[in-house]
């Protein structure tokens, strides 16, 4: 399969927008794609930058996408890369780009010295856990919450 692995540019803003929506769907969560265009372009392209975003092209288009960004844990006093989302649409899943996805994460901590990489994804989704859990990781149970401020 010819594809390739880019940082996400302006012009994909609204693939990506979509791609978020069939995310939230796949993850049985909720969407409003209402500005989200600006809200993504100022996160990613904004000063300061506060997300980072590859995108995954295929025979010239955008079919999946990886955001993260870099925080700091109390409890470690160190700082972690927190995997905001990784989806790829079925027609590219099992072809080996989540697996290389996941080791670009891998060295973008290591060069940030991260102290670990941290994400979480849904207990029902099995072909998730079973994907991470054969690329060594370990997951901890806990509940995670929402509240509108």
């Amino acid at each position: 399969m010819d594809y390739k692995i880019r940082n996400c540019e302006e012009k994909d803003l609204e693939d990506l927008v979509k791609l978020c929506a069939a995310h939230a769907e796949y993850e049985k969560g909720e969407f409003d794609p209402t500005g989200k265009v600006e809200a993504l372009r100022s996160g990613i392209f904004g000063e300061p930058k506060r997300l980072n975003c590859w995108v995954v092209e295929s025979n010239g288009k955008v079919e999946g996408f990886a955001t993260y960004t870099i925080d700091f844990s109390t409890w470690d006093a160190a700082s972690f890369l927190y995997m905001d989302c990784l989806y790829l649409n079925e027609s590219i899943r099992s072809k080996g780009i989540g697996t290389e996805i996941m080791k670009r994460i891998q060295v973008v901590a290591k060069e940030k010295n991260c102290v670990n990489i941290q994400w979480q994804t849904p207990e029902f989704n099995a072909l998730a856990i079973k994907f991470y859990v054969g690329l060594g990781s370990t997951g901890k149970q806990k509940m995670r919450f929402f509240m509108k401020p």
